[in-house]
């Protein structure tokens, strides 16, 4: 049974695209990619069918991940259904995600954040209006949260293997 992860922010071209673009290196080098689906999505649909953000590519690109093939797209009502993790950036975007959930699927709404290990922060913060440094943080963020995210995601494999 795999095991599906989706990774949100508003517009769909910042955040989430790092947070999909970082988890998908970190399965691969893990040997796990073919035992998770990632994807990600935006609350918003200012940026539908565009690339990530070129500030973000650039700063993923300059660790060694390539997210250039990401395309836009705004959270679906069969996501909820789909997805066994829906993780947001922000409270913002958490609350958006409550709010349009069916309740039978609320349980699979988090804060990416709640896997970090190395980091206090509740929150990844929007780094669109500010500058390369803020992309840099939405990095360091998502790479800590996403190493945690791993090992949940290895023990589910290896449970769903020995079943």
């Amino acid at each position: 049974m795999k095991t599906s992860v989706l990774f949100v922010c508003m517009g769909n071209i910042c955040r989430s695209p790092t947070a999909e673009g970082v988890f998908r290196a970190l399965l691969k080098n893990a040997s796990l990619s073919s035992d998770v689906h990632v994807d990600s999505a935006g609350t918003h649909a200012y940026h539908i069918g565009e690339a990530p953000d070129a500030r973000t590519q650039t700063a993923a690109r300059k660790r060694g991940y390539d997210i250039s093939n990401i395309c836009a797209r705004q959270i679906t009502s069969e996501d909820f259904r789909d997805f066994d993790y829906i993780l947001a950036m922000d409270w913002d975007n958490l609350t958006l995600l409550q709010q349009i959930c069916p309740k039978q699927y609320k349980h699979k709404l988090m804060l990416l954040m709640r896997f970090a290990g190395d980091h206090e922060e509740a929150t990844v913060p929007d780094p669109y209006y500010g500058g390369p440094e803020g992309f840099s943080k939405v990095l360091d963020l998502t790479e800590d949260a996403c190493s945690g995210l791993l090992d949940v995601v290895r023990k589910r494999a290896t449970m769903y293997a020995a079943a």
